[in-house]
């Protein structure tokens, strides 16, 4: 008895660090969260959020390397955000991914993919996992579009075809931007992110 009640205050233990450890996600209209936390760029620079932060808004996605989900989206998101970035829109990949857990989230990685594809933006280290639980990400891809005042007005999914790019029938990022832009309210303001489970670095012992 006593070894089982020893085990289940162990597991409860964790299961609530991890309830801790990772906060709810941003509501519509909340600020942009963790903005002064420095972020290391595959050129080699570092980075803040407010550094980035765009004259019309802000877009900012949380992605890795080797994800299925962030594979299959990839060229749309890039065009999204490559697009939004002529337009004011200041765009951010981030990859908050423990490389020690999946290699292919490692930097090397991160600086070929960036320039394979094209990215006419930051794609930044997440150290740590903090900015991913600031915003209370999960999911890669996840997204998050602020406006010019930096007040969240979109958060989700790509759109509602991961695998098949003729099949979309709703573009919710790029409506999003497309709205931002236009000075319109977002329709579909939230969705069901979709795809691989953030691999957060462990929190280091208090």
């Amino acid at each position: 008895m006593k070894t089982y009640k020893l085990w289940a205050s162990t597991v409860g233990t964790i299961l609530l660090a991890v309830l801790v450890s990772r906060a709810q996600p941003l509501g519509l209209g909340a600020a942009m969260p963790a903005a002064d936390t420095k972020m290391n760029n595959v050129d080699g620079k570092t980075l803040t959020l407010a550094d980035l932060k765009g004259k019309t808004g802000t877009l900012v996605i949380f992605v890795c390397n080797h994800c299925p989900f962030v594979k299959a989206w990839q060229d749309r998101m890039v065009q999204i955000a490559n697009e939004g970035v002529k337009q004011d829109i200041a765009a951010v990949f981030v990859n908050s991914n423990d490389p020690t857990a999946i290699p292919e989230d490692d930097v090397a990685h991160m600086k070929q993919l960036a320039k394979d594809k094209g990215y006419a933006f930051p794609y930044v280290v997440d150290d740590g996992s903090a900015v991913a639980r600031a915003f209370g990400a999960t999911r890669t891809p996840e997204a998050f579009l602020f406006n010019a005042d930096g007040k969240l007005v979109y958060h989700g999914t790509i759109d509602d075809s991961t695998y098949d790019a003729a099949k979309v029938t709703k573009p919710y990022l790029k409506s999003a931007v497309e709205a931002l832009l236009a000075g319109k309210a977002v329709a579909d303001a939230e969705t069901k992110s979709v795809g691989c489970s953030i691999k957060f670095h462990a929190q280091p012992e208090k």
